[in-house]
């Protein structure tokens, strides 16, 4: 597709949407963003920096602030989730939910707070019948019903986490680890594994977002996916290698790129992501991504 707006009108009703904190930051730059969140509370603890230091990443400094600090790791999530609890939706946020909910199009976001179920009005909902754990609710959503299938309607997945359940939240090196690790136990492992299914929708991660990651078109939006993005990368190169082992379950993925030429790491993301078969889709700016036209159709 030569542009986002083409592809959202060429795509309504078969991708799923996949956002990152960019569509929060965009209309309140410089507030709505996890690294502001992050050296807020450094600084309320004594750990004085202007910024995190160059070659460290985000995930690492939660982890070391997490050691410099007094309390346990959920203390500090909870902190993270309490600040941003004030956080709203904008303009944007409703024309964005309004197309997926229209189109019946699921929305799995990297982001912990509700402010995309608050513009869709959407409910929190769980599945009936199945386990539930608040470290790991990936069965959970927001949305106006529930269907069986993930990918077949529309709904809010938090994929690292929710600020309702504070033990959920995913912003350490270490916590990541922690995702991989439950990820590989559902791919190759137990009676009902990923990789061995010979129906796509039978194996233990089909009732959570897992599901919609390996069967659906996506389209990443708003998303930085730089090295730090350790478990979402890695479901990435997972999803090659399914769909090497399953060519005709083979989906097609986009990720909307807005050139930064003050990013000298670009250039390999975007061979890292086309080497996995997605295809970047420049932008002019992040106007042209969250005021897209398209949004309203």
């Amino acid at each position: 597709m030569a542009d986002l707006e083409a592809l959202l009108q060429a795509e309504a009703g078969n991708v799923a949407l996949m956002l990152g904190n960019g569509i929060n930051r965009f209309g309140a730059p410089g507030i709505n963003s996890w690294d502001a969140l992050l050296m807020q509370i450094a600084a309320d603890r004594g750990v004085a920096l202007a910024a995190v230091p160059l070659g460290t990443t985000l995930t690492e400094f939660y982890d070391v602030l997490n050691l410099k600090i007094a309390g346990r790791t959920g203390d500090l999530a909870a902190e993270f989730c309490k600040l941003m609890a004030g956080w709203r939706p904008l303009d944007h946020h409703r024309a964005v939910t309004g197309w997926s909910v229209r189109h019946a199009v699921p929305v799995l976001t990297t982001n912990f707070d509700e402010v995309l179920s608050a513009a869709a009005g959407a409910e929190f909902l769980l599945p009936r019948g199945l386990p539930f754990s608040d470290f790991y609710p990936w069965n959970a959503r927001f949305a106006h019903g529930l269907i069986g299938k993930p990918g077949a309607a529309f709904g809010i997945w938090h994929i690292n986490g929710m600020a309702r359940y504070k033990r959920s939240i995913r912003l350490g090196l270490t916590d990541y680890m922690g995702s991989v690790q439950r990820a590989r136990g559902l791919f190759y492992r137990g009676d009902k594994q990923l990789f061995r299914a010979a129906n796509h929708g039978d194996w233990e991660g089909a009732s959570g977002w897992l599901d919609i990651v390996f069967h659906k078109p996506l389209l990443f939006l708003g998303l930085a996916l730089e090295e730090n993005e350790v478990f979402l990368r890695w479901l990435l190169i997972e999803r090659a290698r399914y769909f090497r082992k399953f060519p005709d379950r083979r989906q097609p993925a986009w990720y909307v790129s807005t050139h930064d030429p003050r990013n000298a790491r670009q250039a390999g993301k975007h061979f890292f992501l086309e080497a996995l078969g997605i295809q970047i889709v420049r932008a002019s700016g992040h106007e042209e991504v969250w005021k897209n036209a398209a949004w309203g159709r």
